[in-house]
């Protein structure tokens, strides 16, 4: 895991880490924008075909919200389109506004995200001048919560920390919450503290990373069989049934939603699996 620095793109870390390891099979799972900081799982050699399975998984993030203007982004990397006076803000009504984004909610994505729009990213069509407006989509907000605030002037900045599934924009949320309380907002600040099982507990800096790739254990890779076991229920085979995943083939169903980490008598990693009906199927091999 990568503590991503702010000011670089995810792609910029990936073909940091390419160059340190050596390889050209490197990716990432879950994009952070340049201005986000923490956890970004990369993926090196075989673990690239875990990557597009941990995007799925929660995520959490400590956050900054300010409260009287508005971005073209929703974060403070865009132009501010509209400011107000949020001096009058209450504490009351920032917790009620939280609460009301929390749980399942329909959330518009921000305009300028990687969200496609008939094929093309919508931030692509809102640079070349086109007027976008995606559809909500369900999200799970399990945790927002309201950590801290400071008044600068006519802004209210809100330190929060959330809690959220697969596909949810933080700036979104710190812009809907601006407007319910009609004064607009967007992000400040962004710090992705987990993915899924995964922490800032076992991520590197950059430049610890080029230096641990230069020492003679080489850089810290956490090995396939225990990023797997981290992230997804597990299953145990006898020989025979590692002989079928091995080739491909199906087990009975595990029962259990989403995909499922298998291994062999010896405990290598064989595959991903998923129930389909009274079977499941490989969605990876890995043997």
């Amino acid at each position: 895991m990568v503590d991503k620095p702010a000011g670089i793109t995810s792609h910029d870390v990936v073909a940091r880490v390419r160059r340190l390891a050596g390889t050209r099979r490197v990716g990432h799972a879950g994009t952070l924008d340049p201005m986000a900081t923490g956890v970004l799982v990369v993926g090196v050699n075989r673990a690239t075909r875990l990557l597009g399975h941990l995007t799925l998984t929660e995520k959490a993030y400590d956050a900054t919200i300010r409260l009287g203007a508005t971005t073209v982004t929703d974060d403070a990397e865009g132009e501010v389109v509209t400011t107000a006076d949020a001096s009058g803000v209450t504490e009351d009504a920032v917790r009620s506004g939280v609460a009301a984004l929390t749980g399942d909610i329909a959330q518009v994505p921000s305009a300028v995200s990687a969200v496609k729009v008939a094929g093309e990213r919508s931030y692509r069509r809102v640079r070349a001048g086109e007027d976008v407006e995606l559809p909500p989509r369900p999200v799970i907000v399990h945790r927002f919560d309201v950590v801290g605030s400071r008044r600068e002037g006519g802004f209210l900045d809100v330190e929060v920390q959330v809690v959220v599934s697969s596909g949810t924009y933080v700036r979104a949320l710190a812009r809907d919450l601006g407007s319910a309380l009609g004064v607009g907002g967007h992000l400040t600040a962004l710090r992705r503290t987990r993915v899924g099982p995964y922490g800032l507990g076992g991520a590197h800096t950059l430049d610890e990373l080029a230096e641990l790739a230069a020492a003679p254990a080489g850089l810290p890779v956490l090995p396939i069989a225990d990023a797997a076991r981290a992230a997804f229920p597990t299953r145990e085979l006898d020989a025979a049934a590692a002989t079928v995943v091995s080739h491909g083939g199906p087990l009975p169903a595990t029962g259990v939603p989403g995909p499922t980490a298998v291994f062999g008598p010896d405990g290598r990693f064989l595959a991903l699996v998923e129930d389909r009906g009274p079977t499941t199927r490989a969605v990876a091999v890995f043997v």
